[in-house]
């Protein structure tokens, strides 16, 4: 018997934009370990696709249809959640956006679908759950989803880069209220770095500004040709999270490079500077 499945057989999973990407991967995993998984997406028909893989393959899985944008929604699916199971072992905070384009030409409507998927969705998440969780006096988790971008700087990603800056904050002082309430909850901040999914895939990008889709292209081919596959990246980040762990990368060497480079940043109270890299993937010539 693997460590997730000690902690996690038999237990209930709820995760957040399950219908596609990291939490599809991460509910079929949820699924293969012998987990219940609710797979909630703004979709009905993606939730219920993934669902059905996860029962076909043997697992335990129903869809819900849920738009964490809205906090009213989240508290809807926690209610719902605990009054037919009783309790919830994991709750992953998965559901993102990607926004590209230049912080001001954003219109209003896609900076506020931005805060309210990628970070409010996290907090109202928690705020629904927790005190369920508390109540039930059982051992659970909440993995919230941050990023390689939690810990650095990007013109033109600057409003996905602010929320997830902010979901790994959240996440620190989510561990620590945990702590202060010597809760059995573990709190574990999920930081993937370079996978496959279709986060930047062009039918993504409704409402950003025009001048944010060749950038979105760079990044969906660079994905595409460069990045992990998505089913071996999400055995190491629920690995990471029955292992207790805060700190939950699907690349730890990314992360360790992003984390230098923000050390160095501070310590050295720099300027933000175009790196040749970035100049490389706006295509941005000197």
């Amino acid at each position: 018997m693997t460590l997730e499945e000690s902690k996690f057989a038999g237990g209930v999973a709820v995760i957040t934009g399950a219908g596609s990407g990291i939490g599809a991967g991460l509910a079929r995993r949820a699924g293969e370990v012998g987990m219940t998984v609710v797979v909630t997406d703004i979709n009905a028909a993606a939730a219920e696709s993934v669902a059905e893989e996860i029962r076909a393959a043997g697992g335990k899985a129903e869809a819900m249809v849920v738009d964490v944008s809205q906090p009213a929604e989240l508290d809807r699916l926690a209610e719902a959640v605990f009054a037919k199971h009783g309790s919830v072992r994991l709750l992953v905070n998965n559901a993102g956006i990607e926004t590209l384009g230049f912080a001001w030409e954003i219109p209003a409507e896609r900076w506020e679908a931005t805060l309210n998927i990628n970070l409010h969705g996290v907090i109202h998440g928690v705020r629904a759950f927790v005190p369920r969780m508390l109540a039930s006096g059982e051992e659970c988790w909440i993995g919230n989803l941050a990023s390689v971008g939690s810990f650095g700087m990007m013109p033109t990603q600057s409003a996905y880069m602010v929320t997830k800056h902010a979901v790994q904050s959240f996440s620190e002082c989510l561990y620590l209220e945990m702590e202060l309430k010597k809760a059995p909850i573990h709190v574990a901040s999920i930081i993937p770095g370079m996978m496959k999914t279709n986060i930047f895939n062009a039918d993504r990008g409704a409402g950003e500004p025009v001048d944010g889709a060749g950038y979105r292209k760079t990044m969906h081919d660079m994905m595409a040709a460069y990045g992990m596959d998505l089913a071996e990246g999400c055995k190491v980040i629920m690995a990471g999270i029955a292992a207790n762990n805060f700190w939950v990368s699907s690349q730890p060497e990314m992360t360790q490079q992003m984390l230098a480079g923000r050390i160095a940043f501070f310590s050295e109270q720099a300027t933000p500077t175009l790196n040749e890299q970035t100049k490389q993937l706006l295509g941005v010539a000197d």
